[in-house]
């Protein structure tokens, strides 16, 4: 078993919100890999899409303050014939002039793919996704791909009109490696050449065994990437790193990691799949995660206050 007393809870001044989890329960069963976006037109400060495991399907919550969450409504599910989505989870979604850009992850048979759909947000808010097609958008076809690419987070860059695709690929059961791909539609996808973009630093103990799932956020004249690192393929903790093109020259945060399991806590296993948002009224850093003890997995906060994360 890891040693947990080597990291401290967590790093770099950030701290664990007292109420954690703040998102799920046994009546739900596991909430896993979200991404928090603002809330829009739906009324709500915060959309929360996160990976409703009993379900197989994508969910959607709402909060105010980050803290407390509406109930959840599936938005998206598995569609069986397509032959490689039995299971739906680990999306990201861009929402651009009116509409929903939704990839998400479909498994089956012990391998990974990455689908597309879309949705008009409705006046409220709301969502009705549909596929582009039945086949998967990105498929894993390098050998460091192995058997799944999933995870995927996007962006829209306005100037070069181009969605850019971070995802994780390797194993199925966790990933190995980040890498990197562009599309001027969100449908053909061209893989960066130097791919894998991002690798475990093997004497980094909290993630000498490999990394996955981020999220990119543009920073400072260049971009952070939030990850999570692996010390075993059990033992999970979130890290940080800034690059100045999102590609190359990781610099990993002084701080790593973040966010470690504690002994005991409901996250005691593993801490995974960070989502971070900046609130410049309230100039804090929020980053919810889900944390794993034994077969139970929910969604907790960690704040950081101050905008300099001391990188």
């Amino acid at each position: 078993m890891p040693d947990l007393s080597k990291f401290a809870p967590t790093g770099g001044a950030w701290k664990k919100y007292a109420g954690n989890p703040v998102f799920g329960n046994k009546e739900l069963g596991t909430c896993f890999d979200l991404i928090v976006l603002p809330g829009g037109n739906c009324g709500y400060r915060y959309k929360m899409y996160f990976s409703w495991r009993p379900k197989k399907s994508l969910a959607i919550a709402f909060s105010n303050d980050g803290i407390d969450w509406t109930e959840p409504t599936i938005i998206f599910e598995p569609k069986l014939d397509t032959g490689w989505e039995d299971d739906i989870n680990r999306c990201a979604v861009v929402e651009k002039d009116g509409i929903a850009h939704l990839w998400y992850t479909g498994q089956a048979h012990g391998n990974s793919w990455i689908g597309y759909a879309t949705s008009i947000i409705g006046p409220n808010g709301e969502l009705n996704f549909t596929r582009h097609s039945d086949e998967p958008v990105l498929v894993p076809e390098q050998p460091w791909e192995n058997m799944s690419v999933m995870n995927p987070w996007v962006l829209w860059d306005e100037e070069k009109q181009l969605f850019k695709m971070w995802y994780s690929a390797g194993e199925t059961y966790e990933p190995n490696v980040i890498c990197f791909a562009t599309s001027s539609d969100g449908i053909d996808w061209r893989k960066h050449r130097a791919n894998p973009i991002f690798v475990c630093e093997a004497l980094n103990e909290y993630e000498q065994n490999r990394i996955g799932g981020c999220q990119v956020l543009p920073y400072k004249d260049g971009y952070l990437m939030f990850y999570i690192g692996y010390e075993d393929i059990h033992t999970a903790r979130i890290c940080g790193a800034w690059s100045p093109d999102g590609l190359t020259r990781w610099k990993r945060f002084e701080s790593n990691p973040l966010v470690s399991p504690e002994e005991g806590k409901w996250d005691s296993n593993a801490c995974y799949k960070p989502s971070v948002v900046y609130e410049e009224d309230n100039d804090r850093w929020l980053l919810w995660y889900n944390g794993r003890r034994g077969g139970e997995e929910y969604i907790g906060l960690v704040i950081h206050d101050g905008e300099n994360l001391g990188i």
